[in-house]
């Protein structure tokens, strides 16, 4: 689950609270005005009539635009809370005679609106049962005080333990989201990169060049480069000094070119260089001081006299034209292979080669 998914989470229960806190109060209104005693006719009070016709006017305007920005829980539960009262108050005067049921049976009527659908809003859940247990306790004039006090009390306070209960548990649920958000993000991060040299691997290219190609315009070229003869570097000093060249050479790579320039680990001696928004010049010059700084390094390879006596580079390079990447790559790897097999410490471009075949067709 992502934090955007549990925050609708959290949206759809605040918009399924409202709606049945409008529906109780819709049914328990229309119980109120129902006769309480044999040949009472049905009681339409104002109050009552208020409440009835509120609720179904929210409730049907939130069905059909459930896309509409929800109102304050708290606000409509203080609307509510203040018709109650007046409810309350306009129904006493006809059931006086109920020695104080009538207040009681009202006010559990009240707690059980708030309890069932407030259960996560404690700001809500006070402003719904505070005008009328006021309303209650002064017209009970004192007759029930503590009934009327333990009725109060002691759903209030296991409603605020429950909230903030209900609060913490929250909180931690967000905290853990988070944690395991940054987490996914990290082991994503480490996905991409290529454990040896710290460089991208394939897949983190292929994240970043989506980003790029979408959102930069200008021209881009891409870069191929091997390191010569490093099989035989391998062979003769082992794959622990082989590793230890490819991450000198990818350190040497990335410090070559610039910041927002993008450095693949693209196989195992074979790096990809993402060069943004140059043209070929430029590029051709950031890809003679890739070859030197990888040259400066002066890692020794001796063994042969047919190989340099330091580890060295070749490299093709190949425009992206009208966003082919695929295209890019396959003439940067033809420049590569004919770069390979004139030798050594060489640098070839896609367009110089093209030329030269041009030339030779002549």
């Amino acid at each position: 689950m992502k934090l955007q998914t549990y925050e609708e989470l959290l949206h759809s229960k605040y918009r399924l609270s409202l709606m049945l806190y409008l529906f109780l109060n819709m049914a328990t209104s229309l119980f109120f005005m129902l006769p309480i005693n044999k040949g009472e006719n049905l009681s339409f009070s104002l109050p009552a009539m208020l409440i009835v016709v509120l609720s179904l006017l929210q409730l049907a305007f939130w069905i059909l635009k459930p896309e509409k920005k929800w109102p304050l829980l708290s606000f409509t539960a203080l609307i509510m809370g203040g018709l109650w009262s007046w409810l309350i108050a306009h129904k006493s005067e006809l059931v006086f005679y109920f020695d104080g049921s009538f207040l009681l049976i009202s006010l559990m009527a009240v707690f059980f609106i708030g309890t069932i659908s407030l259960n996560e809003h404690l700001l809500a859940f006070c402003l719904h049962i505070a005008p009328p247990s006021l309303t209650v306790m002064l017209l009970d004039r004192g007759q029930h005080p503590l009934t009327l006090l333990f009725t109060i009390t002691l759903p209030l306070l296991g409603f605020t333990l429950q909230s903030l209960m209900q609060r913490r548990s929250d909180h931690f649920t967000r905290r853990l989201l988070f944690q395991l958000y940054e987490e996914k993000q990290t082991w994503s991060d480490l996905s991409m990169l290529d454990p040896l040299t710290g460089l991208y691997n394939r897949r983190g290219l292929k994240n970043r060049l989506e980003n790029l190609l979408e959102n930069q315009t200008g021209s881009h070229f891409v870069m191929l480069l091997d390191i010569d003869n490093f099989k035989s570097y391998n062979d003769n000093y082992g794959h622990a000094m082989g590793d230890q060249a490819l991450t000198r050479v990818s350190a040497a790579i990335r410090d070559a070119v610039r910041s927002r320039d993008i450095v693949t680990r693209y196989g195992g001696e074979e790096f990809l260089v993402l060069m943004t928004n140059v043209n070929a010049s430029i590029a051709m010059k950031l890809a003679e001081r890739i070859r030197q700084y990888v040259l400066d390094l002066e890692i020794p390879h001796r063994f042969n006299h047919r190989v340099s006596t330091h580890v060295t580079i070749s490299a093709g390079i190949a425009p992206i034209i009208e966003e082919d990447f695929e295209q890019a790559m396959a003439n940067a790897d033809r420049a590569l292979y004919v770069a390979k097999n004139r030798g050594r410490n060489t640098i070839l471009s896609w367009e110089e080669l093209c030329e030269k075949k041009l030339i030779t067709a002549r």
